[in-house]
């Protein structure tokens, strides 16, 4: 059917139906009066559509152009609950989902039938077990941060809540996730919107992140500010200070607060003007290169009186990481911790290329880093927080093995707050509540019921790495070796982690960027 047939079509229905209606009403019956807003409204509708002259898919075909817009709108769902498989969701699919869940609400956690994954697939990761497994103590999982600079290290779970800010989150998510670290005795990032009273309230570990815009910490310029940064950062509940130089999902890219958004609360927290715009800057005003980034963390370790700092990238040049190794070998200035965020971690809002484009992925990220720092002999003083796509034990098993120390997980939490991923965090209507500031969908999220399931997600999952653990011979999550995790990169070939992430690639006075490209000191 051509769009001239279409559009007489649609045009006869609405004449059909008119006339109808009119036989019904000039008879008396009742269905016309019904039935008579339906047929003028349809009527006004497709003339409506006919002479517009901004759509032309509705001009062409009236009524029925709006029927496809419709069924876009609702596609993502349509394809969430009735067509994909368990395993074909992204960034997180129908099994991954399901599992925090029910680790959140504390029910099943088995699995029937055997493995949905396609073993022999590229891309298959498994771990080697041992013959003769160990009992491993899930509260035995956690690492000291802080080395000698330090005077207040931090006892870390292996598993803590990502960088969200509250804006990007709503106040009752804030709660539930600052409440279920208190239950659970794990950590809880602000994300970069400085520390609001939703973070205080519960008493629960806090982790401040400081980004560009300084927020929180703040003077009337926008340059940071001794002097408040020193009045925040003396509150009990702050354990840690993360600089974020870059994130995952938008690596060297600021942000705008609109001004509709920055509402008085916002705008007391951030310390800004309430009704304004306020840019993040891409890069930081308080230093310029590695040095003064250094000098920068040791200001800050000094003004908190010896709490943890460290800083928070999203990996891109490997030359400019080995610099920052080398100006901590020159200065003597080691952060407690540096934060690995990979390109696949996840954010409330990003243009497509810099998420989809930008930035090097966990795993390749974690192990360079880490690798570096043994070749510089940085490690004994610098624990590696990883972030990027983490929810299960098996995903920290694998983040462990690469290098890392601890590590964080953002959307994990969420999806044990409620979240069902319907893909709306930058559009300001959760249906969940959970990313959003609307009191109408907020209101729904119950603090005291969320806060136990996040403890609850993060109590299982632990349990669940130290089975792991258990099962392949670790006693102890240092111990975890590389050559016993494996991957299938084609359907006949399989290599280690160890083969695949060598330490071992490169020259002793440099550090190789990609496969044949070198960079000399």
């Amino acid at each position: 059917m051509n769009h001239r047939m279409a559009r007489w079509a649609i045009y006869f229905v609405c004449l059909l139906l008119d006339v109808s209606v009119a036989a019904s009403l000039y008879r008396g019956y009742l269905s016309g009066w019904i039935l008579l807003p339906l047929a003028v409204g349809l009527t006004v509708l497709a003339l409506y559509d006919r002479l517009q002259r901004k759509h032309a898919l509705l001009r062409n075909y009236p009524l029925l152009g709006r029927a496809r817009y419709m069924l876009e709108q609702i596609r993502p769902e349509m394809r969430q609950y009735f067509f994909e498989s368990d395993t074909d969701g992204r960034p997180f699919n129908r099994r991954q989902r399901a599992v925090v869940y029910q680790r959140a609400k504390d029910v099943k956690q088995t699995v029937a039938f055997g493995a949905l994954e396609n073993m022999y697939e590229p891309g298959y990761e498994w771990a080697a077990h041992t013959a003769f497994p160990l009992k491993v103590k899930p509260e035995s999982l956690r690492v000291t941060i802080g080395n000698t600079q330090c005077r207040q290290p931090y006892d870390a779970s292996l598993l803590n809540i990502s960088a969200m800010s509250y804006g990007a989150l709503s106040k009752t998510a804030v709660l539930s996730l600052n409440g279920g670290a208190l239950l659970g005795h794990f950590a809880h990032n602000t994300g970069e919107g400085g520390i609001s009273p939703y973070h205080l309230e519960n008493g629960g570990d806090l982790i401040w992140q400081i980004g560009t815009g300084y927020f929180g910490c703040r003077d009337e310029h926008g340059n940071f500010s001794p002097e408040v940064y020193t009045a925040a950062v003396a509150a009990p509940s702050v354990k840690m200070v993360e600089l974020k130089l870059s994130q995952g999902a938008k690596p060297g890219k600021g942000g705008v607060l609109p001004a509709a958004k920055n509402t008085p609360e916002i705008a007391a927290i951030r310390k800004v003007k309430p009704g304004i715009s306020v840019l993040s800057p891409a890069g930081h005003t308080a230093f310029s290169n590695e040095y003064e980034m250094l000098v920068f963390l040791q200001q800050l370790r000094d003004l908190s009186g010896g709490k943890p700092v460290g800083f928070k990238l999203c990996v891109g040049r490997k030359d400019e990481f080995e610099r920052i190794c080398q100006a901590m070998i020159n200065t003597g200035i080691y952060p407690d911790f540096i934060t690995v965020d990979g390109a696949e971690g996840g954010t409330g809002a990003a243009p497509l290329e810099f998420t989809d484009s930008i930035g090097m992925p966990l795993y390749d990220a974690l192990a360079f880093v880490a690798n570096m720092l043994k070749q510089y002999k940085l490690k004994e003083h610098i624990r590696i927080m990883a972030s990027g796509k983490i929810i299960t034990g098996f995903d920290i098993m694998k983040v462990l093995a690469l290098g890392a120390d601890a590590c964080y997980s953002a959307r994990g939490m969420m999806l044990a707050l409620g979240c069902i991923q319907a893909l709306q965090c930058d559009s300001g209507s959760c249906p969940v509540g959970v990313a959003t500031q609307d009191p109408s969908l907020y209101q729904g999220v119950n603090v005291e019921d969320k806060r136990v399931r996040v403890a609850n997600f993060h109590r299982n999952t632990i349990y669940a790495l130290a089975e792991l653990m258990g099962a392949c011979g670790y006693a102890a999550a240092d111990k975890i070796n590389p050559a016993a995790m494996y991957r299938r990169v084609t359907r006949t070939d399989i290599r280690s982690y160890e083969e695949i992430y060598a330490p071992d690639n490169g020259r002793s006075n440099g550090v190789a960027l990609y496969p044949g490209q070198t960079v000399n000191n």
